[in-house]
């Protein structure tokens, strides 16, 4: 069954709305496994005995496959069928999933999140590809809008499933939140949606993705070691092939007819306000877990269920508020929308920036986290619609792919530059708070290290122990980290703000006849 909606008309019926329900299940698979896998990652990371060091490879490992490989997916559905490429995607993240429930300690599990990786990358290249291709042009804004809603329906409930299944079942459970959802989008896809046509494409282009996961791999790898000094080789080497593959990219891609990034694209205002809008809320969305992450479990002492729960409430406004979003895009223009969603992103790291403290109180996570789900939804919602509307027939899932890939580039990032910049403030905080007490560098430095445990060795939430709130020789490191977090919150809320006046201000000449952001 394929939608079928008359002309001019940009209501969602019963026939549009089965049409795309499969995928919109789908879609969101690939945010809510690494979201709830990263925030039970302390209960995962001992029962495998991850060893030290390694927790942030695990933490990043599917995340960083994702962003590597999600534009090759995109390419291969213009060319093998975005519903086929969908379905197999969906069918490996259950077999994954299952195994992952099984694993029998940490090398195998790692391999698993490497796999996990580039299931995800399947689903996240080709959903919302194969929404916009099912649907009229008048109906996708508003079908972008019902799929964004799905998504915060299942990014709000599965943290507290998640969290209650760790609880009560063990950490291995955790592995099944997204094996009922997988299923059910599985036969949906397959009943109520036709395969698109495929249109005339080109050969593959394999240089260009490898190109462009080699830039992106070389960024968040080389960005992560900086804490190690901008001279060490495992800081400078991977930036330095970062820049050369970014440079070799963009040549090939202006030498070749159908590149598999189409860096022309780059050039039109509207796609590329779209695409550092999608950037700059995953920087916050991953930076803000990250910092969750760690002050629920090590300082506020929270329960992985009780994390979980943060994520819960408001739920229905914010899938409300997608809903409205793709109706105003449908209405208005894209620009609006976006630039209110970016601001609401940053008026959430405000709220931690004037809050963070080892007492606060667990209502201010949940005002934060909200503002940034309902901001970060409406903005993906805008960016969506003006980056498909710039997709040919036969090129949806490459240009399509190219959010997901920059989102996930995003995400990897995030906790690298919240952590860099930890560090930075945390470690000035508990000096200047062993200045005032008359302990020398040292002796502060191994006080430190009394309480807490590699700060800049993990993305994920394992950066302190419990004993954190604790004195050592009257430093008050509980005090110190969140004086740390609040800087760094307001510095991470500058993103969004700076892609704000990014779009206020720039304003080249469109050619006639484009559409607008």
């Amino acid at each position: 069954m394929r939608a079928t909606v008359k002309s001019g008309t940009t209501r969602l019926d019963r026939c549009t709305i089965l049409t795309i329900l499969g995928p919109a299940l789908a879609y969101p698979i690939a945010g809510i496994d690494p979201l709830v896998f990263n925030l039970n990652l302390a209960s995962v990371a001992n029962g495998v005995a991850v060893p030290p060091g390694s927790v942030g490879l695990l933490a990043g490992a599917a995340t960083l496959v994702v962003a590597a490989t999600v534009l090759a997916v995109g390419n291969l559905g213009d060319r093998l069928g975005l519903k086929r490429v969908l379905l197999v995607g969906l069918g490996a993240n259950v077999a994954v999933s299952l195994a992952s429930a099984c694993v029998p300690n940490y090398p195998v599990l790692l391999i698993l999140r490497f796999l996990d990786g580039l299931t995800l990358a399947t689903i996240l290249g080709v959903a919302l590809a194969l929404v916009s291709a099912s649907v009229r042009s008048e109906v996708r804004a508003r079908s972008l809008g019902f799929v964004m809603a799905i998504y915060t329906l299942m990014y709000g409930a599965t943290p507290v499933l998640g969290g209650w299944l760790v609880t009560t079942f063990g950490w291995r459970s955790l592995f099944l939140v997204t094996v009922p959802f997988a299923t059910v989008a599985i036969v949906l896809t397959a009943r109520f949606v036709r395969e698109p046509a495929r249109g005339t494409v080109g050969r593959f282009d394999v240089l260009g993705v490898v190109l462009f996961g080699i830039t992106l791999l070389g960024l968040v790898v080389g960005l992560g070691a900086v804490p190690n000094g901008m001279t060490e080789p495992a800081t400078w080497v991977p930036l330095a092939v970062c820049a050369l593959a970014l440079l070799a990219l963009l040549r090939h891609s202006r030498a070749i007819p159908n590149p598999a990034l189409n860096t022309k694209l780059f050039a039109r205002r509207g796609f590329l306000i779209a695409i550092l809008a999608t950037v700059a809320i995953n920087i916050f969305a991953a930076a803000l877990g990250t910092i969750v992450g760690q002050l629920g479990s090590y300082v506020l002492t929270l329960s992985a269920q009780t994390i979980g729960l943060l994520y819960l409430p408001g739920t229905l406004l914010v899938a409300l508020a997608s809903v409205i979003a793709g109706r105003m895009v449908a209405a208005h223009t894209a620009q609006p929308v976006i630039i209110t969603g970016l601001v609401i992103v940053s008026a959430s790291g405000m709220v931690l920036a004037a809050t963070a403290s080892p007492v606060m109180a667990t209502a201010v996570l949940v005002a934060a986290i909200w503002l940034d789900n309902l901001g970060g939804f409406i903005t993906s919602t805008a960016a969506a619609d003006a980056i498909l509307s710039r997709a040919t027939p036969g090129s949806t899932g490459s240009v399509a792919a190219v959010q997901p890939a920059f989102s996930m580039a995003g995400y990897a990032l995030g906790p690298t530059l919240v952590i860099l910049l930890l560090e930075v403030f945390y470690r000035r905080a508990w000096m200047a708070d062993a200045a005032a007490l008359g302990l020398s560098p040292a002796q502060a430095q191994q006080d430190v290290a009394a309480v807490t445990h590699a700060v800049t060795s993990s993305p994920g939430p394992t950066g302190f122990s419990p004993a954190l709130a604790q004195l050592a020789q009257g430093l008050s490191l509980g005090v110190d980290y969140t004086s740390g977090i609040r800087i760094t919150m307001a510095m991470v809320a500058l993103i969004p703000l700076l892609v704000v006046l990014t779009a206020l201000i720039w304003r080249p000449h469109e050619e006639a006849g484009s559409p607008r952001l």
